[in-house]
């Protein structure tokens, strides 16, 4: 059984987890990934999500909020190689979906790479749609960006 925590982007596991993540977007994108690699920081105060098998960190991902205050970015996804397949990436999402809206967020943006196309697949499948890419991604030939608008549940009596 998986646990998650709602955290922030300073906790050290979260941390552990983005070092992991970026090794390996350096891995798949090369020098190509220092462009990137600017925009992959997120302050203390945002929210993160930390799945753990027993205490080991396995997955993660963040958001945070945009200045238009209705949306989030998804940021700094990544679910650990030995993990996939099993439905944690859509826990992820999931998850962080339901925290942004709580505190009352009606969509979500996001930007992935051209090679990550299982996640480009997830997206999808959870309701995500490709977007013309947004700054500061409106020229980088390997993004993909994609955004989702929020089911608002309602009480009908």
């Amino acid at each position: 059984m998986f646990e998650k925590s709602r955290t922030n982007s300073s906790d050290k596991d979260f941390i552990y987890l983005t070092k992991l993540l970026d090794k390996e977007l350096w891995k798949q994108y090369g020098n190509e990934q220092a462009k990137y690699d600017k925009h992959n920081f997120l302050l203390n105060d945002e929210k993160a999500i930390v799945i753990y098998d027993n205490d080991t960190p396995i997955g993660c991902g963040a958001f945070r909020e945009l200045s238009d205050k209705n949306s989030v970015e998804i940021k700094r996804m990544f679910v650990r190689k030995k993990y996939r397949g099993k439905g944690l990436g859509k826990l992820l999402l999931n998850e962080i979906e339901s925290w942004a809206k709580e505190l009352g967020f009606q969509s979500a943006i996001l930007e992935t790479g051209f090679k990550q196309t299982e996640a480009v697949l997830l997206y999808e499948k959870l309701g995500y749609t490709k977007i013309p890419n947004y700054p500061p991604y409106e020229n980088m030939r390997e993004s993909i960006c994609m955004k989702k608008i929020f089911q608002q549940s309602g009480n009908f009596s």
